[in-house]
């Protein structure tokens, strides 16, 4: 399997993962154009793609959607009040009905080889969900946009080989920063984004010997930083009630604006 984060912040988002023979995105929430330059370094090109797997319908999640799935012909997956937000969105312009497919979380289904297995997360949206995926005995998963999380999502993180995961904001640097306070309530909220101190705790019930990658990801433009985020989690799983320590793991920060490191297990 691979996985490669093409963008991975407050201002859009695109994940890409797959095996030999299967390539998905989970959202675009960037430009096609940008969508296709990152597929490139992967030597993936748009027509390869097999699957385009919508986590909910926020723009930073879905601007590219519209353009890539008319541009293709590519199957669009998502639970159905996100798909009914999005196709009253005219900012996506008027997409093939054909292409809609209705998810269910925690009902699993394939494409190509791959396994793709949505689960419930707790965000201000329709009806938003994360992805773990499986090819043979390889796994992975992509979890962002959860204001909280519970021993339900736990549970689906547990046994991964690679994990992106949101590390949004410092809670601090969200406090005292310029956002009005309403928006400070959202995001800090049950249904709001996950913080770089919930991150590492949350990391700290799912962390394995056999982990081979851990991406901190989504993180906020105006609410956090590449080191504090990084340095942040890896203090919470040095104090956690662990016996690993943070140096036993890869862990990287995924950039916002462009291709992170490709993990290839």
């Amino acid at each position: 399997m691979r996985l490669c984060s093409i963008a991975s912040g407050s201002s859009g988002n695109c994940i890409y993962t797959g095996s030999e023979n299967t390539h998905l995105l989970i959202d675009a929430g960037i430009s096609a154009k940008k969508v296709e330059a990152g597929l490139k370094k992967l030597e993936v090109e748009g027509k390869d793609l097999q699957g385009l797997l919508i986590t909910h319908e926020h723009s930073d999640h879905i601007r590219g959607v519209g353009i890539l799935a008319r541009r293709y012909g590519l199957p669009i997956y998502a639970t159905k009040k996100t798909i009914g937000r999005m196709k009253a969105m005219k900012t996506l312009g008027k997409v093939d009905e054909s292409l809609y497919h209705v998810i269910r979380a925690d009902k699993k289904f394939w494409i190509g080889d791959v396994e793709v297995h949505p689960f419930s997360i707790s965000h201000d949206a329709a009806e938003p969900v994360a992805y773990r995926f499986a090819c043979k005995e390889k796994s992975a998963a992509v979890a962002t946009d959860m204001g909280v999380y519970t021993d339900y999502i736990v549970e689906h993180l547990k046994g991964l080989d690679v994990l992106l995961l949101e590390a949004n904001h410092d809670i601090r640097m969200l406090q005292a920063g310029p956002y009005p306070y309403p928006l400070k309530q959202r995001i800090l909220g049950e249904c709001g984004h996950l913080s770089n101190e919930s991150a590492g705790q949350l990391l700290c019930r799912v962390l394995h010997d056999q982990m081979k990658k851990i991406y901190l990801g989504h993180l906020s433009k105006e609410n956090n930083y590449a080191e504090l985020a990084y340095e942040t989690v890896k203090l919470e799983i040095q104090l956690g009630p662990v016996k690993y320590g943070p140096g036993d793991f890869d862990i990287q920060v995924a950039k916002r604006d462009e291709c992170s490191g490709i993990c290839e297990w």
